[in-house]
């Protein structure tokens, strides 16, 4: 059984009052720093991968001590569909608001933990079982806030929807930069004693400045009305899987692209080191150049989205995906030097871009209001868990047991395939355009 829901006309956006414009960019505000913490925080863990593998699973050797960097790392995304879940029927059946700042507060609990776990040198094992902790305690918030935040922004946005919801990636963008260009500083600048020993932990303290000013300024917010006036579910999630889910389906097929090519680039400098002989540095250049095209391009990718339709965009992008990415590995590998990689990075990163940016404001057109928190939480996290979450993982995995650097391509084609299904049902059954 599924239901209709309302569509954005590609088109002219209708007025807006003063009063709504404030409270849209006071919201793309709130959702911005709440997807720049927990963004921030999950590159650069992966970033690190490398020195974390070696600070606390030194008796892992190789691809082995990666391994089990990138198994701890999936843990945040195994999680996340039950912190989907629960944190989108909160949203649903209490407040938004409230919702938003329980996210925020985990997030930044699981931030610190990361921060000043102890290592393997100090503790033994159980530095690597807090880092765990620190990670389920990261997937759990970040399950709910990007549904709970991308809904609050498309419910609170007077007009121009796409380009509103698009916010979203553009402070994933912005997370990647700023946390690529600290490791290539901290690779740059510090010694690699130094590196090891406390270097790695500058970031996740920086990222926990973020937190009390996002805190500060959810408290302000007020509830949207489309969420005030419509009829609430006692059983959100219970009506999502009765009867929507199909969009369900759908949805989390979709969110592939965005996703694998999210870690796709997040995996690039580990990549680079132990396949390419590429050194840190130059790996991370290619994370700062993906998170300026992120950042800069997502609100005027939105703003065509709003014109045009976010699938027909998605759609594009999934099939440049597709067709480019056995070439730009080909590419990388034969010509191992620091221009081509980072030429194949921004390549990554203009499909990412086109694809991520209207993805919010198409998975929110997905669901009726009643449920969207729930259905836009669920429907993201089953989709990055399954294919892009645990990609770093698999990556390292399919590298380690084939030796074929083409690995990741295929991957990559494997994904573009499953999302161009999902974006035709969305377009041909949901009638989203």
């Amino acid at each position: 059984m599924t239901t209709s829901t309302p569509q954005s006309t590609p088109g002219a956006a209708p007025p807006a009052s003063p009063e709504r414009l404030r409270a849209a960019r006071k919201a793309v505000i709130s959702s911005s720093i709440g997807a720049a913490l927990e963004w921030f925080d999950i590159i650069v863990y992966a970033s690190f991968a490398v020195v974390i593998s070696e600070v606390f699973f030194p008796e892992a050797e190789g691809a082995y001590g990666l391994i089990l960097t990138f198994a701890t790392f999936a843990t945040t995304y195994l999680i996340r569909p039950l912190g989907g879940m629960v944190l989108g029927s909160y949203a649903d059946r209490s407040s938004r608001k409230n919702a938003l700042t329980l996210t925020l507060l985990l997030m930044m609990v699981g931030t610190l933990l990361m921060a000043v776990a102890p290592t393997y040198a100090m503790v033994g094992v159980w530095g690597g079982i807090i880092i765990l902790l620190s990670r389920l305690i990261q997937g759990f918030s970040a399950g709910g806030e990007f549904g709970t935040a991308t809904t609050f922004l498309i419910e609170t946005a007077p007009h121009r929807k796409m380009f509103y919801a698009s916010w979203q990636v553009a402070a994933q963008g912005g997370s990647m930069l700023l946390a690529s260009a600290f490791g290539f500083g901290l690779n740059t600048w510090l010694s690699e004693a130094d590196l090891y020993a406390w270097g790695w932990r500058v970031p996740f303290f920086v990222g926990l400045l973020i937190g009390p000013v996002g805190l500060y300024i959810r408290a302000k917010l007020a509830e949207p009305e489309e969420l005030v006036d419509s009829a609430r579910q006692k059983s959100p999630l219970g009506t999502l899987f009765r009867r929507h889910y199909g969009r369900l389906l759908a949805g989390s097929a979709v969110v592939g692209v965005a996703t694998i090519s999210v870690y796709m680039i997040l995996y690039m400098p580990t990549f680079a080191v132990t396949n390419l002989d590429i050194p840190p540095t130059a790996a991370y250049l290619g994370g700062i150049v993906a998170g300026t095209i992120a950042l800069i391009g997502s609100p005027y990718v939105g703003h065509f989205a709003d014109r045009v339709g976010p699938a027909k965009v998605m759609t594009w992008a999934a099939v440049a995906a597709l067709v480019l990415a056995w070439p730009l590995f080909q590419l990388m590998v034969t010509q191992r030097t620091v221009l081509t990689f980072v030429v194949v990075i921004a390549i990554l990163g203009l499909i990412m871009t086109f694809y991520f940016a209207p993805l919010p404001g198409l998975l929110s057109n997905m669901f009726p209001a009643e449920i969207r928190g729930t259905g836009l939480s669920v429907t993201y996290n089953v989709g990055v868990t399954l294919l892009g979450g645990i990609a770093p993982l698999v990556l390292t995995w399919l590298l380690a047991i084939t030796g074929s650097l083409q690995a990741p391509s295929i991957y990559y084609m494997v994904i573009a395939v499953l999302s161009l299904v999902g974006l035709y049902f969305a377009r041909k059954r949901y009638e989203l355009r």
